[in-house]
């Protein structure tokens, strides 16, 4: 029997979490470990012989040592579960937290298994699975993580029903305050004493004049306004360019994008909140050019504003896509106006996911686009995308002496509705996938190798509840045209109830081609390729 990776994956990131005293006794296959928010960490496998997913998962992932072989106890490593093995004057305490930490991940962790024949070779298909899974479910595996801070709430609950006495929980008072100062030094057991007054520090924001400014935020989770870095690039007159950076406190326990941007609780710890950093902000930035890549950080700060009661700044918001796209059409379709792409197109140098590097590179890009030679006309396509809100279009006007940038602002416009798609229109080709029996069985369609050329804003989370707020339209040749966002884990469309109609309609087979045509901002169209 033959499995394809892409089929496994798929199996993985779909499956069920379950917990690790449910996992087969009896049975060998890919495995994932899935960490106290629900989202998978770990891909790996029982390629031992003597090993069975229980063997693997409860015993040997949960219960050994802090070694960085068994994931559950090296990332629960923490707070009041903590113990240094090597520490012979600590080991009784440190037994009562570890033995704390087996029951937590029994409440609280979770874990997805695949069970595989004898006959399959595990090891190969872990290695094939792996090079195809997303970032975010093998962070573990790739050491991307820290260990997370303790879930307090979570080990309350495991402690109520453990139901330990005084002696128990001194011990793992104790591995607590030896976990704090293990980190960060000595720490003196807590006395009673009034609440401490918050002290923070803004870093003053550079002084002007400047030309325009580029803005990029990083978040901690699926929440638009849990910001926990922003980064400004400041323009002068000259175009030298000087950034400004600051760590924001998002007063956040779900931490989801540590493995992107390596910011986590323990980075922010003492750093200002978002509305203490937005009247320096404000200060900067009213009246002023400002320039994001791509409509999330906008929609980050109004989300961030909205958590906080305070009123949305009213900057001068620019598209540094849109800039790039004018400048640069050739990548419609070839890599895209993405700042990865965009990196190795024109050899910027910066580091992705750090906010002030992100918007150093946006505003280089503006830099670089006022440079190109002026695009003259339209493409039919261009000229017949509907308007979106918040977008703005940019017409490059060739003067006599010199080229300018003109850039004309759209009234903000909603989202079309799926009756009012051109489906007349031409399309620019984006990327093929080929369809695989587990797409046939399962509803889906692959989208990985061409993933980075739908626009961010449109891409969620793993599940429903952390779906994006704006959605794409998609006209699969049905009656309707689909409004779906896409799932940014399993990287496909998060609706896919129109998928088994589609491959019916056109008799799509496993082996066959799809083609996925970008026929508007926002609009795809999605057909199959005809067999020669």
């Amino acid at each position: 029997m033959r499995f394809a990776a892409e089929d496994l994956l798929s199996a993985l990131l779909e499956a069920t979490p379950c917990p690790t005293t449910q996992a087969p006794r009896d049975a060998r296959g890919l495995y994932g470990l899935v960490d106290h928010h629900g989202d998978l960490r770990y891909i790996g496998s029982t390629s031992s012989t003597d090993q069975t997913f229980y063997e693997r998962i409860h015993r040997r992932h949960r219960t050994g040592s802090e070694g960085m072989s068994h994931y559950f106890s090296a990332m629960y490593n923490t707070g009041r579960m903590w113990r240094d093995r090597k520490d012979a004057l600590t080991k009784a305490d440190g037994d009562i937290a570890k033995a704390l930490r087996n029951e937590f991940v029994v409440d609280h962790c979770r874990a997805v298994w695949l069970p595989l024949p004898d006959t399959a070779d595990i090891t190969r298909l872990e290695a094939e699975v792996l090079s195809l899974a997303p970032d975010h479910a093998i962070a573990w595996n790739r050491r991307r993580m820290q260990v997370y801070d303790e879930p307090v709430d979570l080990v309350e609950a495991t402690l109520r029903r453990l139901r330990w006495g005084a002696r128990e929980l001194a011990a793992i008072e104790r591995q607590r305050l030896r976990f704090l100062s293990a980190m960060v030094g000595p720490v003196a057991p807590p006395a009673p004493k009034p609440a401490a007054i918050r002290q923070t520090h803004v870093t003053p924001f550079p002084k002007g004049p400047f030309r325009f400014f580029a803005l990029d935020v990083e978040t901690a989770n699926n929440d638009r306004g849990s910001i926990c870095q922003i980064g400004v690039a400041c323009v002068r007159p000259d175009n030298s360019i000087e950034t400004w950076v600051t760590y924001v406190d998002p007063q956040v326990e779900r931490w989801v994008f540590t493995y992107l941007h390596s910011i986590s609780a323990r980075t922010v710890q003492g750093a200002p909140t978002f509305a203490e950093v937005l009247p320096v902000l404000r200060g900067a930035l009213n009246g002023a050019t400002v320039y994001q890549h791509s409509g999330f950080d906008r929609s980050a700060v109004t989300a961030a504003c909205g958590n906080c009661g305070l009123p949305v700044p009213q900057w001068d918001w620019r598209d540094s896509v849109h800039v790039a796209r004018a400048a640069w059409p050739e990548l419609r379709g070839n890599g895209g106006h993405g700042l990865a792409s965009l990196k190795q197109h024109l050899g910027l140098v910066f580091e992705h996911h750090d906010a002030g590097e992100d918007a150093r590179a946006a505003a280089e890009v503006v830099l670089r686009a006022e440079g190109v030679q002026p695009v003259r006309t339209q493409s039919p396509i261009q000229a017949a995308w509907p308007a979106i809100a918040d977008e703005e279009d940019f017409d490059l006007i060739e003067d006599s002496d010199a080229t300018m940038m003109v850039i004309r602002e759209i009234p903000t416009a909603p989202l079309p509705s799926p009756d009012s798609i051109p489906r007349q229109l031409s399309g620019c080709h984006i990327g093929t996938t080929e369809i695989t029996q587990g797409n046939i069985d399962n509803n889906h369609i692959y989208l990985r190798s061409f993933f980075e050329k739908f626009p961010a804003d449109a891409i969620g989370g793993s599940n429903r509840a952390s779906a994006a707020k704006r959605e794409i339209a998609v006209d699969w040749g049905g009656n309707t045209v689909v409004m779906t966002d896409l799932d940014g884990a399993k990287k496909f469309f998060r609706k896919r109830g129109w998928i088994g109609e589609f491959f019916t309609r056109h008799g799509v087979r496993a082996g066959d081609v799809v083609t996925v045509e970008e026929i508007a901002p926002y609009s795809y169209r999605v057909a199959p390729q005809r067999r020669s």
